[in-house]
């Protein structure tokens, strides 16, 4: 029986610069960075709030073919790739921060029907979306 999600994954185009730009400026933790063999580099981060959630920082490549890799590399190159939903207490606010941190927001805080989203890039050009739900939002939305 599946428990949870334990693993998801971040395209970047350099996970150096990704576990900066996620540790020291989104506030996540770094867990595991090792070698796989020469050319295989394992790199996971998490929230410390939901550190059973690990984050891969992946560079496009094996176990992706080469034109798979190729037309990730180029999507994150024109800013075309998604990546996460970030909850977070006060939208408004974490926009403020992060824009003074020099993030790259595609969306300025917005009210939608389930609460306000900005929408920001990080370093490697995936977005990613802040949410502030509302707290009614599961009762004001319809079932699927």
């Amino acid at each position: 029986m599946i428990t949870n999600v334990s693993l998801t994954t971040v395209y970047c185009l350099d996970q150096d610069d990704a576990k900066r730009f996620y540790v020291d400026v989104l506030g996540f933790e770094p867990r595991t960075d090792t070698r796989m063999g020469e050319d295989f580099r394992w790199v996971t981060i998490s929230h410390p709030s939901q550190p059973e959630l690990e984050v891969t920082l992946m560079t496009p490549g094996p176990p992706l073919n080469d034109e798979a890799a190729a037309f990730l590399r180029r999507q994150l190159e024109k800013g075309e790739w998604g990546g996460l939903g970030l909850r977070v207490d006060d939208c408004r606010k974490t926009y403020e921060e992060l824009s003074a941190k020099g993030v790259a927001f595609l969306q300025p805080p917005s009210d939608r029907p389930y609460g306000i989203e900005a929408v920001m890039r990080d370093n490697s050009g995936s977005w990613l979306v802040l949410v502030e739900p509302k707290a009614s939002a599961s009762e004001d939305l319809p079932n699927a």
